[in-house]
C-alpha cells in the first residue's frame, strides 16, 4: 500500500442504468473502493442514482449532488471518487459545487499505476498517459498534480495564468515523454529480436486474478505477488524449462473493466510481450463472483490489442477459496462452468496456486503446447545442447 502522511477519505459515486442490476452496481462499487484503497484512500459511504446517462454538465443530477455535498460535510471525507470519467466540463462543474478534490475512475488507474511503476519505461509510460488525461482538465482548484510536481507551475489553488503556464509545461512532458519512450522502445525491440525464435509464453488477465504467484511458481522469479490491484505494472520476463524444453515466460500488467485509453496506448510497448507470445495463460481468479465478466473484459483488452486469436489456456485459479466458499469439490468444477467459456480456450484447467492443486497439469498442458511450437521453430533440435 502506498504510504501517506495522513489517511485520506472519500465518498464513491455511481450510475446505476436500467440494464444494470443491483448486484453488478455493487461489485463495480466494491472494485472501485478496492482501487481506492490501493492508493490508500478508504472509502466512507456510496452513493448511486438510477440514471441510463450521465448529465451532460454534473454527471449526477444537480439534486443529487447537492445530497453529496450534504454528505461530504457530514463525514467530512476529503474527496469524492466517481465510477465513471468525468469531461473536463464536468469536472469544473462538479468541484466548484463540491469544493473538494475529485477523482474519476481513470485518474485513480493512472495515479495507481504512477505509484506501482519500478521501471523507466514504464514510470515513462504513465507519466504520459497521466499528462495526456489531465491537459484538458486542469481546473483552478487542480491539486492532482501534486504527486508528482517535479515543478509544474503552482497547482493548487492557480489562477488562470497559472493554469497555462501549468499547461505549457505539461504540453512540453508530453512531448519529452514521446520522444524518451521512443528511445527505449527501440531498446526493448532490440533485446526481444535478441531473444532469437525461442517459444514464448505469456500470463494475461484481469489484475489480481494471481498471474504474479503462478510466474513465480514455474520460474521462481522474485515477482512481487499481493493482494493489490495492479501488484505489476513492469513485464517481467524469465526462462523456464519443463521436461528439458525451454520456453521465455512473460508476468504482464493486469487489465480491469474501463482501462484508461491513454493508459492501454502508452502501454503498448510494454503489452508487446502479449503481442509477440505464441501462447496466452490467461489466469482468472475463480472465487471472485463476477469472473465471467473478467473474463469478458480481458477477451477486450486483447481484442483491441490485436491478440485476441493467440492459442490460449484458460487457468483459473483460486479454487481454494471456492470450496471454502461453498464446499465445491474439484471433481465437480465443470458442472459449474458454461459451455460458452468452456469454448473460449484451446484448454482449460483449474488450480489453486497457493495449495498446488492440479500444478503438475497445468505443467503438462504447458509442456504439450510448448514443445508443439518448439518442435515447429527449432526441428533439429538436440535436447542434450540445453544451456
Amino acid at each position: 500500500m502506498v504510504t501517506k502522511q495522513k489517511e485520506e477519505t472519500a465518498i464513491l459515486v455511481a450510475l446505476r442504468s436500467s440494464q444494470l442490476s443491483e448486484e453488478k452496481m455493487n461489485e463495480h462499487l466494491s472494485e472501485l473502493s478496492f482501487l481506492a484503497l490501493t492508493l490508500g484512500i478508504r472509502s466512507l459511504l456510496r452513493i448511486t442514482q438510477r440514471l441510463d446517462a450521465p448529465h451532460h454538465a454534473t454527471f449526477v443530477g444537480k439534486g443529487k449532488l447537492m445530497e453529496i455535498k450534504d454528505k461530504l460535510s457530514e463525514s467530512k471525507a476529503d474527496m469524492v471518487i466517481f465510477d465513471d470519467d468525468l469531461s473536463p466540463s464536468q469536472l469544473r462543474n462538479i468541484e466548484e459545487i463540491l469544493d473538494v478534490k475529485i477523482y474519476d475512475r481513470s485518474l485513480l488507474i493512472l495515479d495507481i499505476f504512477l505509484y506501482r511503476a519500478k521501471t523507466a519505461q514504464a514510470k515513462s509510460q504513465v507519466e504520459l498517459a497521466r499528462y495526456q488525461y489531465l491537459l484538458p482538465r486542469l481546473t483552478r482548484m487542480w491539486t492532482h498534480l501534486e504527486r508528482q510536481r517535479g515543478g509544474i507551475g503552482t497547482v493548487g489553488g492557480a489562477g488562470e495564468k497559472e493554469i497555462e503556464t501549468d499547461k505549457r509545461v505539461i504540453r512540453n512532458q508530453i512531448s519529452n515523454l514521446k520522444k524518451k519512450l521512443d528511445k527505449i522502445e527501440k531498446q526493448s525491440a532490440t533485446r526481444r529480436k535478441s531473444r532469437g525464435n525461442a517459444v514464448r509464453v505469456a500470463l494475461v488477465g484481469y489484475t489480481n486474478a494471481g498471474k504474479s504467484t503462478l510466474m513465480n511458481l514455474f520460474s521462481k522469479a522474485d515477482v512481487k505477488a499481493e493482494h493489490r490491484l495492479f501488484a505489476t505494472v513492469d513485464s517481467t520476463v524469465r526462462k523456464v524449462v519443463i521436461e528439458q524444453i525451454p520456453f521465455l515466460l512473460s508476468d504482464t500488467v493486469g487489465f480491469i473493466r474501463k482501462l484508461p485509453h491513454h493508459l492501454i496506448e502508452s502501454f503498448k510497448s510494454t503489452l508487446a510481450e502479449v503481442m509477440e507470445a505464441d501462447i496466452l495463460l490467461h489466469v482468472v481468479d475463480f472465487s471472485h463472483p463476477a469472473f465471467e465478466d473478467h473474463i469478458k473484459v480481458v477477451n477486450e483488452t486483447l481484442a483491441q490489442i490485436g491478440a485476441r486469436e493467440k492459442p490460449i489456456i484458460l487457468v483459473f485459479n483460486k479454487i481454494d477459496k471456492l470450496e471454502l466458499i461453498n464446499g465445491t469439490k474439484p471433481t465437480d468444477l465443470k458442472r459449474l462452468m458454461s459451455d460458452n467459456w468452456m469454448n473460449e480456450a484451446d484448454e482449460t484447467v483449474f488450480i489453486s496456486a497457493v495449495t498446488k492443486f492440479n500444478l503438475d497439469k497445468l505443467r503438462k498442458i504447458i509442456h504439450t503446447r510448448v514443445k508443439k511450437r518448439h518442435d515447429v521453430i527449432f526441428p533439429n533440435y538436440l535436447k542434450n545442447d540445453i544451456n
